[in-house]
């Protein structure tokens, strides 16, 4: 059935049954999954998600209800499960169902010329980048993952109060991982990218970038345990500040849930960093003109010149705090509850590049990775501990690989301790937002080592 005309009946049935607004989210995922081993299509897996979430207001509680099935068979178990739904709801909380905003900014978020690559090309770029790997050096000793994922979108918004939006995006995403072997000593490194065509993403750039990574960590030993100056690679920079990006969303704040409650207009970092949020990136994992609950995308500055501007925001949350909405509502799936979420975020670049800032220090670390982010921090205190790996920099150069060792320290903390910005901005697997940051120095760290 159209689309169009399930809705319509879905709200007139709504209608006699009491809903005073309702709303409709409609999410489409058709996705394509390739792995290719030893030259082999190891994984070919084509998908199709597709579902609606249906909300309305009944007797001034928001009920909820979902379904796979889009067509009229459906409708009279939304209506019914969203009427159960609403009955049982027994906070205070505002739900809001979104009249518009005054103007959607055009927003280029599906790139056709990604329809013009074959599937056999997809494989095909697979297997050439596992060749170049292995050719690279006769220590690649296996290349466990080497993935294509391949996703188009489309979301559709529509209620009772005249809105009507509709968008499409897709992206492909690559990850390779390969181990290094020599003289018993086995490392690892992997690299991960997104683009929205396939021809954007350089398979002989990743090949080198990943063989001479992995085999420049070969006979990595610890170092002593102490405060050193350290450099945080963009890619590394990037990763803890997704993990952090939850203590910006203003339902966490709420909930005594984030250590940046009450300190909006207050220094929060060196007043050389700037954090923006901007849902227009061109390229962006998340560029998109609209949020979950239909608000207009907005560029936004978190943190402008150190100092905290605001919070990520909702409806919900905004009318909490007399502000508006920031329009970074957001659903992971289509029967998700509405959550926030940052769009495309990230720190703004400096103007040295990584060999420059490897170059103004004295003795210190390089850190290329960093393992356990998902346990080793804390969003209410800042603290953090987590495994990491990297290069010893003796006198502005790289002296030796390090590994084996345990990074510590706050983050606000870190934060105001930047001493230098790189120019190398990076961005990390998409993930309730798309996060990036060029490469930070710090002027120290705990480190536990040997």
């Amino acid at each position: 059935m159209d689309n169009k005309k399930m809705i319509k009946m879905l709200f007139d049935k709504g209608k006699k049954a009491g809903f005073e607004e309702m709303e409709v989210y409609i999410y489409n995922k058709k996705g394509l999954s390739l792995k290719v081993f030893k030259g082999d299509v190891d994984t070919f897996e084509n998908s199709v998600e597709e579902g609606l979430s249906f909300r309305g207001l009944y007797n001034n509680k928001m009920g909820y209800s979902y379904t796979e099935k889009l067509d009229e068979s459906c409708i009279d178990m939304l209506i019914e499960e969203a009427m159960e739904n609403a009955k049982i709801i027994d906070n205070d909380d505002v739900d809001i169902i979104f009249e518009g905003s005054k103007e959607y900014k055009n927003v280029t978020t599906y790139n056709r010329d990604s329809e013009k690559i074959s599937t056999e090309q997809k494989i095909d770029y697979l297997i050439q980048l596992e060749n170049e790997i292995f050719k690279k050096d006769n220590r690649v000793v296996a290349m466990p993952y080497n993935i294509l994922e391949e996703t188009t979108n489309s979301t559709i918004i529509s209620n009772t109060k005249g809105l009507n939006l509709e968008y499409k995006s897709n992206r492909v995403e690559t990850y390779a991982f390969i181990d290094v072997k020599e003289d018993g000593d086995v490392k690892a490194a992997y690299r991960y990218k997104v683009a929205d065509d396939l021809n954007k993403i350089d398979g002989k750039s990743i090949a080198a970038e990943i063989v001479d990574e992995a085999i420049s960590m070969l006979g990595a030993t610890q170092i002593k345990s102490g405060k050193y100056p350290i450099i945080l690679r963009a890619d590394v920079s990037a990763q803890i500040l997704r993990a952090f990006a939850p203590i910006f969303s203003a339902d966490n704040v709420h909930k005594d849930l984030s250590l940046l409650k009450g300190k909006i207009g207050e220094k929060i970092a060196n007043p050389a960093i700037t954090i923006v949020d901007d849902p227009f990136m061109k390229g962006g994992a998340y560029t998109k003109p609209f949020d979950a609950e239909g608000v207009a995308s907005k560029y936004k500055k978190l943190v402008s010149n150190g100092i905290l501007k605001t919070y990520f925001h909702n409806l919900k949350t905004a009318t909490k705090d007399g502000v508006e909405s920031t329009g970074n509502a957001y659903k992971a799936a289509y029967n998700s509850i509405i959550d926030i979420a940052p769009t495309n975020m990230y720190i703004e670049i400096g103007k040295k590049s990584l060999d420059e800032l490897i170059g103004s220090v004295e003795e210190g670390l390089l850190i290329i990775d960093v393992q356990g982010l998902h346990s080793g921090l804390s969003t209410i205190s800042g603290d953090f501990s987590v495994s990491a790996y990297g290069y010893e920099i003796k006198q502005g150069k790289i002296a030796r690989p390090v590994n084996q060792i345990t990074i510590s320290g706050n983050y606000i903390e870190m934060m105001k301790n930047i001493e230098d910005i790189g120019n190398d901005l990076e961005f990390v697997m998409p993930s309730r937002g798309y996060v990036g940051s060029p490469s930070l120095k710090i002027s120290s760290l705990s480190v536990a080592g040997e």
